[in-house]
Order: C-alpha cells, then structure tokens, then sequence
C-alpha cells in the first residue's frame, strides 16, 4: 500500500505540474511500480487521473475559466467512443499494448520539448479567421457553429478511444487539439481538459467496473493519494520554470516509453 501511495501522490502531482500531460505516466508507474499487466492498470490509472482531474476541473469552475458546454460536448464524444478503445484492450496482446503505449509517450514528449524551444503555437495567440472553434471578444465564450460542433465531437472521440485502450485521461490529446482549433488561453483550455477527463474516465472505469474490474489495496492507496498529489502540484507549479518542467517531462516520458518496450520485448 505504501509504494501505492508513493507513486499515487507522483502521479498526482505531475498532473497538476503539467496541466493534463501527466496523466500518461499512471499506466507505466502501476505496470512498474505494482506488476500490473496492462489491462489491469489501464482502470485504476483511469480511476486516480480521473479523480485528480476533477479536483483541478472544479477549481477551473470556481474560477469561471472552465467552457462547461464544449466539455460536456467533448466528454459525451468521449463516452461514446470509449466502448472501442475497451475492446480494442481485450482484444490486442500486452506486447502491443505496451508498444502503442510506448509511441503515444514519444509523440507526448516530442510535443514538450518542441513546446519548451518555443515551436508551439501560444494558446490564446490571436488567431485567423479559419479557426474552427472561434471565441467571442466581447463575452469570452465560444461561438457555436455546426464547424466547431463538429470539431469537438472529433478531438473527443479520439481522446474517448485512446482512453478506453490505453486507460490515459485524453489530456495529451485534448489540450494540444484546442490550442490548435480554438482561441482558448492556456488556463482555460487545460481547466477545461481536465473537467473533459474526469468525465470519461468516470463513464470508462463504469464500464469496466461492469466487466467484473475490482481494485486491490494497493490500487486504492495509488488512486487516493493521487487526489492529494494534485494539490501538491498545482501549489508548487507556478514556483517551476516551464521551460524547465516541460523538457524534464519530455526526458521522463522517453525513459519510460524505452523500459516499457524492452520489459514487453526482451
């Protein structure tokens, strides 16, 4: 229960570190941490991001920096499409499991480091006039339109599938799509992302709950701790430079991905 506990209040705090990115180190510290195979970890994952993600979402709330109405548009994709990714899991072998696991971590950390060097576009820029989800200047608040309807639907059915499969919040998926299509700030897109991934992941663990998942000691010490984690990480978060953050996430995400695929291939 202890290493549980340890590595819940990790993960807790990488979430709160990095916004939504963090998330995606749940599965490897369960699958290295407590030998959990990969199905195994993928609900309980879900459970402590999912948990995490909803004590910074109603943090957003209180803020008023949260657009409820995409995020349910989102998380209702999500839900949809979560049932694919959870069959996808029972379908394909850990190995492969593990290796697509292992990509999604790369492709996350190129996005880091890329986004630390100043390559990424700055949420909240101001944007061309082809962006499909617009913001109006006056309230703040999205301009809906059958195009960003549309888009929302797509990012969240994306991020439903990779969260039924691979048992990771979405966040990685979410955060970058909005800063691509929309002229959300920063604080807004990831208080949003994280109100999206506690909704999927609460609808995604239901259904697994429902075929016959059950939760060990050291499960409930990990998904506990990582709720207190989540405070730790938003309170230290503005002390860090994110530059420095960003590049050190980058460098753990490889690490991991490259023990991940040598423990499932070797």
């Amino acid at each position: 229960m202890l290493i549980g506990a340890l590595l819940g209040v990790l993960i807790g705090a990488l979430l709160g570190l990095t916004g939504a990115g963090g998330g995606i180190l749940a599965v490897p510290a369960l699958v290295f941490g407590l030998g959990m195979a990969m199905r195994q970890a993928a609900p309980v994952a879900l459970i402590a991001v999912g948990a995490a993600a909803a004590v910074g979402a109603l943090q957003g709330l209180r803020q008023g920096i949260v657009r409820y109405k995409a995020a349910a548009v989102l998380a209702a994709s999500g839900v949809v499409a979560s049932p694919l990714g959870i069959r996808l899991a029972h379908h394909l072998p850990d190995t492969w499991l593990a290796a697509i696991f292992a990509a999604v971590m790369v492709i996350v950390a190129h996005r880091m480091f890329r986004s630390s060097q100043g390559h990424a576009s700055e949420p909240g820029a101001t944007a061309p006039p082809g962006k499909a989800c617009q913001v109006s200047a006056e309230t703040g608040r999205f301009v809906w339109t059958s195009r960003m309807f549309l888009t929302l639907v797509a990012i969240g059915a994306v991020s439903g599938v990779s969260t039924g499969m691979l048992g990771v919040g979405g966040g990685f998926i979410i955060v970058p799509a909005l800063t691509y299509f929309s002229e959300l700030r920063v604080h807004s897109i990831v208080a949003t992302s994280l109100m999206v991934i506690a909704l999927i992941s609460a609808a995604t663990v239901s259904m697994a709950w429902a075929q016959g998942f059950t939760m060990t000691q050291g499960a409930w010490a990990f998904s506990l701790a990582a709720v207190g984690g989540m405070g730790i990480g938003r309170l230290v978060a503005p002390r860090i430079p994110a530059r420095e953050l960003q590049r050190g996430f980058a460098l753990t995400c490889v690490l991991v991905a490259a023990l991940m695929v040598v423990r499932n291939f070797s």
